[in-house]
């Protein structure tokens, strides 16, 4: 028999349970709510449909697993953040979601574009990078003076054009070098340089 320290008996369903099945409410005298959870979710889902709103239906999980509202699937709660907050311990969506939300929050903020409009732009250039037009296009690309977007690329062209400053000169320079044109400046003032012809 378990201690009485360690069970609760449910003001609804008059159940005896263990403190686990029961969320936490600090204003009560034995810090639980007095419904468990079962009745608890039971009684909210029958409030709000009788104020007329549509209630979330309850989704019957297997121990250890947590439905995800975002894609429909029910998941382990390895699929889960932590929520220290929450009345189970888990995020109110799975990982995959969440940075899914991540991902359109970034491109919102960043950019000031949704994902349509950055798939959009993918396709017009066939799905490859705008400058070496072999590997995929996964990277915006924004001028970081204007904000305005240029295109999609790929890591390596998109770090490269970032190392060399999103300076013109420096890539027409890069570009001389790589066709067998090195830059020799030539002095013909102090701090005046000349390109070769």
């Amino acid at each position: 028999m378990a201690s009485e320290e360690s069970v609760k008996r449910c003001s609804r369903c008059k159940e005896l349970k263990p403190r686990a099945a029961f969320a936490s409410n600090k204003s009560a005298r034995d810090g639980l709510q007095a419904y468990c959870r079962d009745c608890w979710a039971a009684y909210h889902q029958a409030r709000q449909l009788a104020k007329g709103r549509n209630g979330r239906p309850r989704v019957e999980t297997p121990e250890g697993h947590k439905f995800c509202r975002g894609c429909g699937e029910i998941k382990p709660h390895s699929e889960w953040h932590r929520n220290a907050t929450a009345s189970d311990g888990l995020a109110t969506c799975c990982k995959t979601c969440k940075a899914a939300r991540g991902k359109q929050g970034h491109l919102k903020r960043q950019y000031g574009m949704t994902e349509a409009e950055r798939d959009e732009m993918v396709t017009s250039q066939m799905g490859l990078c705008a400058i070496c037009l072999k590997a995929p296009a996964v990277h915006v690309d924004h001028c970081h003076k204007t904000g305005r977007v240029r295109g999609v690329l790929c890591f390596n062209c998109n770090s490269a054009i970032g190392k060399l400053g999103d300076d013109p000169d420096a890539v027409r320079r890069a570009a001389a070098y790589l066709e067998g044109i090195a830059w020799k400046p030539t002095l013909v003032a102090p701090g005046v340089y000349q390109l070769p012809s």
